[in-house]
């Protein structure tokens, strides 16, 4: 059975386009797929509602054939009845829950919340490295996290409660009627007044629940970002003072609780009373009719079953709808952050690239990352042929850094073009794109994942035996057979921590040229790869990478010339523009070039600054 009702849904199919940015079509966007096994549940719903009027009825229908007929004809005349009424409650009801809530507890609340959450993450993974780099990543996570949440309660809560609470009052209704007109009418009357009371406090519970969502989401951010920053909120003693923003961060999401409490008392208060107003007036009319002879004792036992039933479920449905509202103001929050379409798509028909040979051309590239201070490149041409090998150098802010990150499409250029093999790098899939180039960075990124998953990242079949040799060519094997987790998993199977603040810089520097040497793309960037090396290591380390660049068209970056001096060109920039461009012999021939200056400069020492 369990397997029966899991599989109604697909947990994973992929949406249709990007997610829209209002209510409706983005809950349509989230749930597609799983229409058809919602409205069941709700029609599920709807028949246990029905039946708590049938019951309510076939209990008042009991009660006046036992007034009338007497205590001897009764069970002798109504045998049938009574069977059908036992069955009724012993196995009718007791399916229609059954079913109700596998549906609900199998089939809808696990897959529609899974189908939701793994649109909307593969939309956020979709994003541009801009899109992350203007938002706090506990912030994102964060609003994932809600607006799923939100989602599936609403469908928990629509399909389940409101469905059986209209049905049960349409069913009271219709029982009521048939009791007595008037008896329906008050209900319509009560009913009517209960909507316009809902009506009006429920934007308000809707806004005050997306203030709520947005304050939570800030302390969630501040947090996270302190948190995964903690060795330099350590080493500038600023404790007391990030304890401070995140008090006031509380403070504020504290007032949003305040307010969204103090709606929600006001809300509450008022529905008791309706509550309370149904039963004094259906039961205190029957008992009115009765008295006149317009209304049967089964009557009035109908009346008290509906009425307390439907008073109880107000304040109930009230909660619901409450939640339901608070759940739109969570989720129209998120769809804030969520909801933008991807900035740096595919174009339609990009295609990977096939044999890479690795001829890389920038043509008038401009780039300033969107402003107009100078940052980036502008009209930035170079030309680099396959297997050449290309050195980057120029003080922080020259644009070395960009170039690469423009050639990994992180970012679009503003103007010219990329190509390689001569195809504009627009018109290749960007993981494509990225497939085909190994990148080691200065700032190297561990996932609190174990040694082995972390060099073989990006390598789906990778067995031991090539990761260790990657380790090993990469310097890096003799300290990870040394690790050791609080879990007491060794070796590579120990796990980095996270960001891999177990390992020393030097040690997650030599992690990431493992991952290099394991790729074996045919294009490769680095960016500062031994700037965390000491001299010994960067030695043996400097040995392997002149292997690994053997056969590769190569773009590295260091401050440290000495790394570069066996380049085929070095390319000096200054400003965003190609200054300086030759080898390091010839460039050294200029005694008043840029890159002699720099060369001097690095003869007593090491320039310190970063691109």
């Amino acid at each position: 059975m369990k397997s029966f009702f899991a599989n109604l849904i697909s947990p994973f199919a992929p949406a249709d386009g990007p997610p829209p940015n209002t209510l409706i079509a983005f809950l349509r966007w989230t749930l597609a797929g799983a229409g058809r096994v919602v409205v069941i549940t709700a029609l599920f719903g709807l028949a246990l509602g029905i039946s708590e009027a049938a019951a309510a009825w076939l209990i008042g229908h009991v009660v006046d054939l036992a007034v009338a007929q007497g205590r001897q004809a009764f069970f002798t005349q109504n045998a049938g009845l009574l069977i059908a009424a036992c069955a009724f409650f012993v196995l009718l009801r007791p399916v229609l829950v059954a079913l109700t809530s596998a549906l609900n507890a199998l089939a809808v609340g696990p897959n529609a919340t899974t189908l939701a959450m793994s649109r909307l993450n593969r939309h956020t993974m979709g994003q541009s490295l801009r899109f992350f780099e203007n938002d706090f990543a506990g912030r994102i996570a964060q609003k994932q996290m809600q607006t799923v949440s939100a989602i599936g309660s609403i469908l928990s809560e629509v399909v389940n409660s409101l469905a059986y609470a209209l049905s049960v009052l349409l069913g009271a209704l219709l029982v009521l009627i048939q009791v007595s007109p008037r008896l329906g009418l008050i209900l319509v009357i009560w009913f009517a007044v209960y909507v316009v009371y809902v009506r009006y406090f429920l934007p308000k519970v809707r806004k005050r629940a997306s203030a709520r969502a947005g304050a939570r989401a800030a302390v969630s951010g501040q947090l996270v970002d302190v948190l995964s920053n903690m060795a330099t909120v350590r080493l500038f003693a600023t404790g007391a003072r990030e304890e401070k923003s995140a008090e006031q961060a509380m403070a504020n999401y504290r007032d949003r609780l305040h307010d969204f409490g103090a709606v929600s008392v006001l809300f509450r208060s008022g529905l008791s009373i309706l509550a309370g107003i149904l039963p004094v007036a259906l039961i205190g009319c029957s008992l009115w009719f009765w008295q006149s002879g317009d209304a049967s004792p089964g009557d009035i036992a109908i009346a008290g079953l509906l009425s307390t039933r439907l008073g109880q479920m107000s304040g109930w449905i009230s909660f619901v709808a409450m939640g339901i509202f608070a759940n739109i103001g969570e989720i129209e929050n998120g769809m804030k952050t969520l909801s933008p379409p991807h900035d740096l798509p595919d174009r339609p028909n990009a295609q990977p690239p096939q044999a890479v040979a690795g001829q890389i051309a920038f043509e008038n590239v401009d780039f300033a990352y969107g402003g107009t201070d100078g940052a980036g490149v502008q009209g930035l041409n170079l030309s680099i042929n396959a297997g050449e090998k290309i050195g980057l150098v120029g003080r922080s802010g020259a644009g070395k850094s960009t170039a690469l990150s423009l050639l990994l499409r992180l970012y679009d250029v503003e103007g010219g073009r990329i190509t390689l093999d001569g195809v504009d790098i627009r018109d290749l899939t960007q993981d494509g794109l990225r497939g085909a180039i190994a990148m080691v960075r200065q700032d190297t990124s561990m996932f609190n994942r174990s040694a082995f998953d972390n060099i073989s990242y990006g390598v789906a079949d990778a067995t031991m035996q090539v990761v260790e040799a990657a380790a090993r060519r990469a310097q890096a094997h003799d300290f990870i057979v040394g690790l050791t987790d609080p879990s007491g998993r060794t070796g590579y199977d120990a796990h980095l921590g996270e960001r891999g603040v177990r390992l020393s810089g030097g040690q997650r520097q030599r992690i990431a040229i493992a991952r290099a040497f394991l790729k074996d793309a045919p294009v490769l960037m680095l960016d500062e790869a031994t700037s965390a090396l000491d001299s010994e290591t960067e030695a043996a380390v400097q040995i392997a990478l002149e292997d690994l660049m053997l056969g590769r068209t190569v773009v590295a970056v260091a401050h440290r010339l000495s790394t570069l001096s066996h380049m085929d060109r070095i390319i000096v920039m200054e400003q965003g523009h190609i200054v300086e461009s030759g080898t390091h012999a010839q460039l050294l021939t200029d005694s008043a070039g840029t890159y002699t200056s720099f060369w001097q400069r690095q003869s007593g020492g090491f320039i310190t600054t970063d691109d």
